[in-house]
């Protein structure tokens, strides 16, 4: 494993890895093992760390061995003072439970005991998703476009330039108001 990844984000994108090499959609895995669409939801996004008892009946259900599993992690690199990114580096997620949301993570790091994660979302003319919520802190910057974030019980209106900070844990979600795409630089820092 690559140094700047922290282990929450990389259990969910190996776990997503597993699933849609057997051609399973989240609902499959979530039938066969018991636990929640929404919670494998946040799993695979890096969003929780599963407890020990879920990833093993996750870990059951996909046929993995927990040693297995875990034998291509590498934690004990140094940070060599700067981290280097090319584009064709980038990884583009599609999460299940949106339409028309693309996410390309850019960096995920850890510092001490805080993971930091930044990513380019963006929203095609027709995205849409309930609102969701994250553990740690977010940090929004648009790009391009005009987008309304929903944020709790308020509503706020952003155009390019523009940006938000607040605590993920309240409900959230971009709703993009063109007809074209908008683009954010999203940012999340969480404790660890």
């Amino acid at each position: 494993m690559n140094e700047n990844k922290h282990i929450t984000i990389w259990i969910g994108k190996k776990i997503r890895e597993l699933r849609v090499s057997r051609n399973w959609k989240l609902g499959d895995l979530a039938n066969y093992s018991e636990v929640s669409i929404p919670m494998l939801s946040k799993i695979e996004n890096g969003r929780v760390f599963p407890t020990f008892p879920t990833l093993l009946q996750i870990l059951k259900t996909l046929e993995v061995d927990l040693n297995e599993f875990f034998e291509d992690v590498d934690q004990g690199q140094k940070f060599p003072g700067y981290i280097m990114i090319k584009r064709e580096d980038c990884t583009e997620t599609s999460k299940e439970d949106s339409i028309g949301f693309k996410y390309e993570t850019v960096l995920t790091h850890s510092i001490n005991n805080v993971s930091l994660e930044v990513s380019i979302l963006t929203l095609d003319k027709n995205a849409s998703r309930e609102c969701v919520t994250t553990e740690g802190y977010e940090y929004i910057y648009l790009i391009k476009g005009d987008i309304s974030y929903k944020l709790g019980d308020k509503t706020f209106n952003l155009q390019e330039g523009d940006s938000l900070y607040f605590d993920g844990r309240q409900p959230h979600v971009p709703l993009n108001n063109l007809n074209t795409e908008s683009v954010l630089l999203v940012v999340y820092l969480i404790t660890i």
